[in-house]
C-alpha cells in the first residue's frame, strides 16, 4: 500500500508559510472528500426512502385482503373459499413484511455504524478516507443481499472472495491507523511537554542567552510602514537571511522576495513611539532603510548580531561559524590590557614629530617603541559616556557677548559663521561609539585602547543603539551635525585636538583626543571614538589637513602653496580627494597634528 501524506507535528508551533501551504493541501483534500461523501449519502437516501415505502404498501395490501371478509356482498354464499385462501396470503404477505422490518433495521443498524466510523479526527480522515467508502459500500451490499432472496445467486464465488478481500484490507488499514494515532499521541505528549518558557516572550529579559556567532537567522519580525505623514502601521512578516540579502516572505506566497541587501550595511537599536524591541537598517552610503521590531529582547539582539555579522561579509569565509566566534571573542576580551588594538606599525610615520626619535650625529634615530600599560593611558574604573554629551566649556564660548544658548547643547548653524570663510570643508557620515576620560594625549596607544574599552564594554552590557551624524571638518573645528534637523550637537576647535588615529585592523573605526580648558583652571583630556561609512584614514588626512592649514595660515606663502595642491568646488571651497595621500605626505591613519616642538 502507498504511504499516507502526514501533516510534522514539530512544525506546529512555528507556523511558517511553508507549513501553513502544506496545510491548506490538506484542508482542500478534505473538503473534496466532503463533498463526495455528501453526494454518495443522498444517493443511498433516496435507496433507503424507497424501501421503506415499498414496506408500506406491502402493509397496506396485508389489511386490503383481510378486510375482504368484512364486506356485506348482496351474493355471499360460496366466498368461504375465497376467504381462506385471502386469509392465508395476508399471513404470508405479514411474514414478508416482518422479514422487512428486521433487514431494514439491520441496513439502519450497519448505516449508523458506517456513520459513527465516518467521524474522527483530520489526521485520521487520510485513512477513513480509503475506509469510508467500502465499508459503507460493503455493509449496503450484504444487507442487500439478505433483503433480496434471489440476489444471492447474482453475486457467485469471486465476489465473495472480493468481499473478504476488501474487509481485510480495511481491517489492516485500522490497525494501521491505531498504530499511527498512538505514535501520533506520543509526539504530541512530547511536544506538549517543553517548558513554559518556549511559549513566553521575554522569559530571560533579565540575562537572556543570546547567540552572537549567528550568520543567518529566520522568524516573525514587524514591519514599519508609513501611511502617512505622521501616521505608520506595523506589518507582521516572516522574514529571513540568505546569503548577503535579507528576504521577507508574506502570508499565502509560496517564495520570499528581496528586501534588503546586507553587505556592508549597518544596524543599530532605535526607539520607536509606540514600540520597543526595534531596530533600524542603514544602507552603506548612510541612507535610513527599513525599521523592524522582535518579539523579544532576545531575538532583537540576535537579528542585530546576525545582521552585523552578514554586514562584514562572514557568510564569503570558508568557515563563517568559526570567523564570527573569533570576531565575537575579541570584542569581549575587555580584561586583557593588551590586544590587537594596540599594534602599530613596523615603521614609525615619519610625519610624526620628533618626540619619539633622538639626534645623533646628524641623524634622526627612532627611539624604541615602548607601548605604555593601561593603567598610565586610562585609570581603571574610567566611566564611559555612550551618548554625545557637549562639554561645559563650549556653553561658556557660547553664553559670551549675552547670546542665548540652547541648554541642550545643540545649536544653529548661525553659531558657526566660520565655516562659510572656512578654508576646507569636508563632510562624513558617522556613528558615535562612546568617549571617556583619558589620562595623557602623548601617544595615539590612548585612542587604540579607549577603541578597546569602549567595545568591549558594548559587548558585555548589551549596548546597540548608536546616535548617528554628520561629522564636519573644516579649516577652524570638527562639528558633529544631526543630519534630521542639521543643527550642531558638538563643536571641537580644530586647535584642541591633540591626537587623532584610525584603527588599523577594522579600517572604520576613528578616534580622536579633546584637550578642554576647565572651569577650577585646569584641563581635562577625552577620547571619542566613532565608526564612518568610509575608512577612517580619510577623517584622519582631513583632520591633518585642516591642522596644516592653521600651521601656515601664519605664512602667506606656505599657506599658498598649500592650497594649490588641493582641488576647488564650483563655490570656491577647498576639498578632498578620494585618493590616499601621498607616502612623502605621510600616513593618514596616524596623527599628524600633534603639538610642534619648533
Amino acid at each position: 500500500m502507498p504511504a499516507v501524506d502526514k501533516l510534522l507535528l514539530e512544525e506546529a508551533l512555528q507556523d511558517s508559510p511553508q507549513t501553513r501551504s502544506l496545510l491548506s493541501v490538506f484542508e482542500e483534500d478534505a473538503g473534496t472528500l466532503t463533498d463526495y461523501t455528501n453526494q454518495l449519502l443522498q444517493a443511498m437516501q433516496r435507496v433507503y426512502g424507497a424501501q421503506n415505502e415499498m414496506c408500506l404498501a406491502t402493509q397496506q395490501l396485508s389489511k386490503q385482503l383481510l378486510a375482504y371478509e368484512k364486506q356485506n356482498f348482496a351474493l355471499g354464499k360460496g366466498d368461504e373459499e375465497v376467504i381462506s385462501t385471502l386469509h392465508y396470503f395476508s399471513k404470508v404477505v405479514d411474514e414478508v413484511k416482518t422479514e422487512i422490518v428486521k433487514e431494514v433495521a439491520a441496513a439502519r443498524r450497519k448505516q449508523h455504524l458506517s456513520s459513527l466510523q465516518y467521524y474522527c479526527a483530520l489526521n485520521a480522515l487520510q485513512y477513513r478516507k480509503r475506509v469510508a467508502m467500502m465499508e459503507p459500500m460493503l455493509g449496503f451490499a450484504h444487507g442487500q443481499i439478505n433483503f433480496f432472496k434471489k440476489g444471492a445467486e447474482m453475486f457467485s464465488q469471486s465476489m465473495d472472495s472480493f468481499l473478504a478481500s476488501v474487509a481485510d484490507m480495511v481491517q489492516s488499514i485500522q490497525v494501521e491507523l491505531e498504530a499511527e494515532a498512538e505514535k501520533m499521541q506520543a509526539s504530541q505528549q512530547e511536544l506538549l511537554s517543553l517548558e513554559e518558557a518556549v511559549y513566553t516572550p521575554d522569559f530571560d529579559v533579565a540575562a537572556p542567552q543570546i547567540n552572537r556567532n549567528l550568520i543567518q537567522k529566520a522568524g516573525y519580525l514587524n514591519l514599519r510602514n508609513k501611511t502617512g505623514l505622521v501616521t505608520t502601521t506595523w506589518e507582521r512578516l516572516y522574514f529571513f537571511t540568505q546569503g548577503g540579502n535579507l528576504m521577507c516572505q508574506p502570508r499565502g506566497a509560496v517564495a520570499g522576495g528581496l528586501i534588503q541587501d546586507l553587505d556592508n550595511c549597518s544596524v543599530m537599536a532605535v526607539d520607536c513611539e509606540d514600540r520597543r524591541y526595534c531596530f533600524q537598517i542603514t544602507t552603506p552610503n548612510g541612507k535610513a532603510g527599513i525599521i523592524l521590531q522582535a518579539e523579544s529582547r532576545k531575538e532583537n539582539e540576535e537579528w542585530i548580531c546576525a545582521i552585523n555579522n552578514i554586514s562584514r561579509q562572514i557568510y564569503l569565509t570558508d568557515n563563517p561559524e568559526a570567523v564570527a566566534i573569533k570576531l565575537n571573542q575579541t570584542a569581549l576580551q575587555a580584561v586583557t590590557p593588551i590586544t590587537s588594538f594596540a599594534k602599530k606599525q613596523e615603521s614609525p610615520c615619519p610625519s610624526q614629530n620628533m618626540k619619539n626619535s633622538e639626534v645623533e650625529n646628524d641623524k634622526i634615530v627612532p627611539k624604541a617603541a615602548v607601548i605604555p600599560e593601561a593603567e598610565q593611558l586610562i585609570a581603571p574604573g574610567t566611566p564611559i559616556q555612550f551618548d554625545i554629551v557637549l562639554p561645559a566649556t563650549e556653553f561658556l564660548d557660547q553664553n559670551r557677548g549675552s547670546r542665548r544658548i540652547n541648554p541642550f547643547g545643540e545649536t544653529e548653524d548661525e553659531t558657526f559663521p566660520e565655516t562659510e570663510d572656512s578654508l576646507l570643508q569636508q563632510m562624513f557620515i558617522v556613528r558615535f561609539l562612546g568617549s571617556m576620560a583619558v589620562k595623557t594625549d602623548n601617544t595615539t596607544e590612548v585612542i587604540y585602547e579607549a577603541m578597546r574599552q569602549v567595545l568591549a564594554a558594548r559587548a558585555i552590557h548589551n549596548i546597540f543603539r548608536m546616535t548617528e551624524s554628520h561629522l564636519m571638518v573644516t579649516s577652524q573645528a570638527l562639528r558633529l551635525i544631526d543630519p534630521q534637523t542639521q543643527v550642531t550637537r558638538a563643536n571641537f576647535e580644530l586647535t584642541s585636538v591633540t591626537q587623532f588615529a584610525a584603527h588599523q585592523e577594522n579600517k572604520r573605526l576613528v578616534g580622536f583626543v579633546v584637550r578642554m580648558p576647565e572651569s577650577t583652571g585646569g584641563e581635562s583630556l577625552s577620547t571619542y571614538v566613532f565608526e564612518s561609512n568610509s575608512e577612517g584614514e580619510k577623517i584622519c588626512y582631513a583632520i591633518n589637513l585642516g591642522k596644516e592649514i592653521i600651521e601656515v595660515q601664519k605664512d602667506p606663502e606656505a599657506l599658498a602653496q598649500l592650497m594649490l595642491s588641493i582641488p576647488l568646488t564650483n563655490d570656491g571651497k577647498y576639498v578632498l580627494l578620494n585618493d590616499q595621500p601621498d607616502d612623502n605626505d605621510g600616513s593618514p591613519s596616524e596623527n599628524r597634528g600633534a603639538e610642534s616642538e619648533a
